[in-house]
């Protein structure tokens, strides 16, 4: 019986499975059995294995102190996962002597990003990560179109039209602002996510926020989102949607860049700063977008993925 060493762990709600796979750690030789897409599906199954959004693999870095893989609850690839970032910057922190530090610089799909700690009691409280800079172009998001930018673009879905602005943050996000102040977002959500995920103008299929901005008691705007994740279903947290929304209401004229936004999602608050960049005849550009919020360790386990056996789907 092997049994895998994982760190259970939460951003906002949004849970995960971490296990270590670098060299000398004690799941690097289970690494090529816990990446397996069967696996996965049973470790995050919440019945009957231990239960999450997806498992989030910590290897050997390319240029940073160690590299992130996303591995959705369905077993497929993500390219990026704010909310999982932030808790593996926390565990390489909390867990690898030779890592605790203020920045810890961590390879992604999106590229290296440097997560911010700060640390109370040699345990890191709350991340900050530079998330880089959000793609705006439809074909590079991607979307099937050569426009050059889509903001508040037609969207066709089952019985209703919306209008979408496009961001990638190193992974897909259309992102659908309600202006209906009745409107509930997750049944939005629930009943259009599925859909819009898979749509024809998605080659890679596509995250799908649905926001709604409203006044806060400062006066200032903040938004309320709610996320159906790619691979995932509807969230209580995400990260690169959340940035994605910011970037999009600030597209939209809907907020102001270089001012922090709370977003509020179903688990908790994010706080996103969208960046003023250069001028551009497309329209603003963004130099960066950074997430501050929350990762918490829930338990540390090990379990043999090999005793976990779902069963045979019937529909």
């Amino acid at each position: 019986m092997a049994l895998l060493p994982f760190v259970k762990v939460e951003g906002l709600g949004n849970d995960f499975l971490v296990v270590d796979l670098r060299p000398g750690k004690p799941a690097q030789p289970l690494a090529e059995m816990v990446t397996r897409p069967d696996v996965v599906r049973a470790l995050c199954d919440r019945n009957f294995g231990v239960g999450g959004d997806g498992v989030l693999a910590i290897l050997p870095g390319d240029r940073g102190d160690a590299r992130m893989r996303v591995l959705n609850a369905d077993g497929s690839d993500a390219e990026m996962c704010g909310n999982g970032l932030r808790c593996v910057a926390k565990v390489l922190h909390d867990r690898d002597p030779a890592l605790r530090r203020d920045v810890l610089r961590i390879d992604t799909g999106a590229g290296l990003l440097a997560c911010k700690l700060d640390v109370v009691g040699q345990r890191a409280a709350s991340v900050t990560v530079e998330m880089g800079v959000p793609q705006l172009v439809p074909r590079l998001v991607p979307v099937a179109s050569d426009a050059p930018r889509l903001v508040r673009a037609p969207l066709p879905a089952s019985d209703r039209d919306f209008a979408f602005t496009a961001v990638s943050m190193g992974n897909p996000h259309t992102v659908i602002f309600v202006d209906d102040p009745t409107a509930n977002l997750r049944d939005l959500a629930a009943t259009f996510g599925p859909g819009i995920e898979t749509h024809s103008l998605f080659p890679r299929r596509t995250n799908v926020e649905f926001a709604a901005v409203r006044q806060g008691a400062d006066g200032c705007p903040e938004i309320h989102l709610v996320v159906w994740e790619r691979g995932c279903g509807i969230t209580l947290g995400c990260g690169t949607g959340a940035c994605a929304t910011v970037v999009a209401a600030c597209l939209e004229g809907r907020a102001d860049a270089d001012r922090e936004i709370p977003v509020h999602l179903p688990g908790g608050t994010l706080f996103i700063t969208a960046k003023a960049g250069a001028a551009s005849p497309d329209g603003p550009t963004y130099a960066g977008v950074a997430m501050r919020g929350p990762a918490n360790i829930v338990f540390e386990a090990a379990v043999d993925p090999s005793a976990i056996h779902l069963p045979a789907r019937t529909s």
